[in-house]
Parts: C-alpha cells; structure tokens; sequence
C-alpha cells in the first residue's frame, strides 16, 4: 500500500507537469515542469521525502534498463546519422564536460552559502 501511494504522488504530480505544459506556451517538456513542481513541493515540506524515498529509489535503479530501447534503435538506424557522427561526439563531450563544470561550481558556491550561513548563525 505504501508504494502504491508513492506512485500517486509522483503519477499526480508528472500529470500537474503535463498539465502545465499544456497551459502554460513555452518549448518546456511536461516532464519538467514536473520536476520542478516536485522539487518545490519537497522544499516546501508539502511533500516530505518519506512521502516518496522507496519508489524513487525504486525508479533510478530502474533507469539504465530504460536506455535499452534508445541505444538499440540508435544502432539499428546508424545508416541515417553516419556522416554526423564526429560532430555529434564532439557536441556530446563539449557539453558533458561543461554540464560538470557549471554543476561542480554551484556545488561549491552552495557549500559555501550555507557554511557561511551556519557561522552567521553561530555569531548569534
């Protein structure tokens, strides 16, 4: 019972992404909206994490098998991207490299904030 609530928690709250990709007119996928509502709903305390830790930890463990189907079909169609496969790499490791980077240094701007936070507090 307790996963089968977890699941409609996360279920309701992908559809209220899709529902405001619907509404709302930008180039954002459904899915998301769908994060960010989750994200605040979990710093607003609205939904706790325990509301939904077993199924999401469920679901990552879950998430290699669902790069099977794409990898095949990359493979399968390989004819059709065979002249644009070196800039393709390129393009995947230039922004691989970047996305660790950006994600690296607001990893450490945070750690910061919030060391610099707690000392502000213990002045007090």
């Amino acid at each position: 019972m307790k996963h089968l609530r977890e699941i409609t928690i996360i279920a309701a709250v992908s559809f209220a992404g899709e529902l405001l990709h619907r509404l709302i007119p930008l180039p954002i996928p459904g899915s998301i909206y769908g994060l960010v509502l989750m994200l605040l709903l979990l710093m607003t305390h609205i939904v706790k994490v325990e509301q939904v830790k077993s199924t999401g930890d469920w679901l990552i463990t879950l998430m290699p098998i669902m790069f099977v189907g794409p990898t095949v079909g990359l493979i399968d169609s390989y004819e059709s991207y065979k002249d644009f496969i070196l800039p393709i790499l390129v393009i995947i490791v230039v922004t691989t490299v970047l996305t660790m980077a950006v994600t690296g240094l607001v990893s450490q701007r945070l750690i910061k904030f919030e060391e610099k936070k707690e000392e502000h507090r213990d002045a007090e």
